[in-house]
């Protein structure tokens, strides 16, 4: 459901049912590292964790099944099953929250158009049900298909051996930025750009602008003239290299960039959908890459630390995630991890972006930090406050200034002891979230980035992550984390990204 904000703008509220008594049995857990300022959050990888020990001391006969569920999208098929109570066991309930948020986390992470489903007749026929109009996931099944140009679909089928098999191919991307290039990075506060000649960075600049104006011209234009007044440090532009939040086809089409989120879908496709290809053609049409955001991350990670298998966390506005293989290609996957479950508090926060609660950006991005803050002690004028009407719209301003006066109480000793809890709760956030993403990344390097880690509390978050890794998944102690240096914070992803098309 969506409402008009305090400043006009469309946005959701929370439509998610309270999970029933049944499930919360199977599923809500206390972690053993708890978060100081929420003392009721509940790790999602924690409660997959308990579900599937419940679920392994069933020794009732027939009353456990298998639940294998594909999803398609445009060259490539991700595969996954849980197993599942049978409807008349009173873990039915947790096996269907659970398998929903496995197919939700999927969409997330890899994106897709079609879903298959086998395994037990009622599960299938809820899921479908979740996963169609007036459904609990109505916002992922309208949402795919602006990513994708073609209808969402859920197919039921009887055997899994109807499934189609599992596809994953590498993306390889440009690792050199020759020549002269212009590369552009649009966040949600601000856009980036910066002037490259054979590796080496001649400009960059910051441009502010407002991403909730509904006029496709204004974005065009912010860009456009951001690009341009970048672009005269160069001899020539050869080549571009972008990227932003949201998702990006191959084909480096906008296709669902949350940094437009009140253009009109039917204006949206006439002028934002092919807005960096126009952009291209004001340089000559020269050769052209975008990518999201966080796979940039990613990649600029690989370069700095020459290490893959490399999980990249922006700690921005919102959060941005991107991974690399040991090889430092990408996976072709969207990578919107700010969107899948992490908190199964059924009292959990929820965003003005999705119908949903406890979900990531809320705990990984600035948002995370604004909330917690009057609980850690910062004085707030009233309209900093998480309780301000103005600090839960789709605009990031207040959310700037308010961390800004976090980052000031950690410097000041008398409130330090009490301001520490807020990156310490971000830190148990950040640990546990680790550990669920690597349910399905080969995770041995995170780099964390972005604004909420900056500061001495970065490293204060980091140790606290550390420390849940080590306290309940020391199979995953071995992830190294690494901050980027301050080579990488001017120009590291600039450069990774001006080099993204090859010439």
């Amino acid at each position: 459901m969506q409402v008009a904000d305090a400043n006009g703008a469309m946005v959701y509220t929370c439509t998610d049912a309270m999970m029933s008594d049944a499930a919360m049995k199977y599923l809500l857990t206390r972690p053993s590292v708890p978060a100081p300022l929420d003392p009721n959050f509940c790790p999602f990888v924690l409660g997959k964790r308990h579900y599937m020990k419940k679920i392994a001391d069933c020794l009732q006969y027939g009353k456990v099944a298998e639940l294998e569920f594909a999803v398609e999208r445009p060259g490539g098929i991700g595969r996954d099953k849980l197993p599942v109570f049978e409807e008349s066991h009173e873990g039915y309930d947790a096996s269907l929250f659970l398998a929903g948020e496995a197919i939700r986390y999927m969409l997330w992470q890899r994106g897709g158009y079609k879903l298959f489903l086998s395994g037990p007749k009622k599960i299938c026929e809820d899921l479908k049900a979740a996963y169609s109009k007036g459904g609990k996931y109505e916002f992922e099944m309208t949402t795919m298909p602006k990513i994708y140009g073609v209808p969402w679909e859920v197919s039921i089928v009887e055997k899994p051996e109807g499934l189609p098999a599992g596809k994953e191919a590498p993306v390889v991307c440009g690792k050199v930025a020759s020549g002269c290039r212009i590369a552009f990075d649009l966040g949600k506060s601000d856009v980036k750009t910066v002037a490259v000649k054979d590796g080496e960075v001649l400009d960059s600049a910051e441009t502010e602008w407002d991403v909730t104006n509904p006029d496709p011209e204004y974005h065009w234009e912010m860009i456009l003239g951001a690009m341009k007044k970048t672009a005269q440090k160069l001899p020539r532009v050869e080549a571009i290299g972008g990227s932003a939040t949201g998702t990006v086809s191959g084909n480096s089409e906008a296709t669902w960039c949350d940094i437009f989120p009140n253009v009109p879908p039917d204006v949206y496709q006439e002028k934002v959908v092919n807005i960096f290809h126009r952009l291209a053609k004001e340089f000559g049409d020269v050769p052209l890459k975008v990518i999201n955001d966080g796979e940039v991350t990613a990649l600029a990670g690989k370069m700095m630390v020459n290490q893959g298998n490399l999980c990249g966390i922006s700690m921005g506005s919102s959060e941005g995630g991107g991974y690399c293989d040991a090889d430092g290609n990408l996976l072709g996957w969207i990578n919107e991890l700010c969107y899948i479950q992490l908190d199964l508090n059924p009292e959990a926060p929820y965003d003005p972006w999705t119908p949903h609660s406890g979900i990531s950006h809320m705990y990984l991005g600035q948002r995370a930090a604004t909330r917690l803050a009057e609980l850690g002690g910062v004085d707030l004028p009233d309209d900093l406050k998480p309780s301000s009407p103005g600090m839960n719209t789709m605009k990031h301003e207040g959310h700037a200034k308010c961390l800004k006066l976090i980052q000031a109480a950690m410097k000041d000793p008398a409130k330090e002891p009490q301001v520490r809890l807020i990156y310490e709760t971000i830190g148990v956030y950040l640990g546990y979230a680790l550990a669920q993403y690597s349910d399905h990344y080969i995770i041995e390097n995170a780099l964390v980035l972005g604004r909420v880690s900056t500061g001495t509390g970065g490293q204060v978050m980091l140790n606290k992550a550390k420390e849940v890794l080590m306290a309940e998944f020391p199979h995953l102690g071995h992830i190294t984390f690494h901050q980027p240096d301050e080579h990488f914070k001017r120009v590291g992803q600039c450069i990774a990204a001006a080099a993204l098309p090859e010439l």
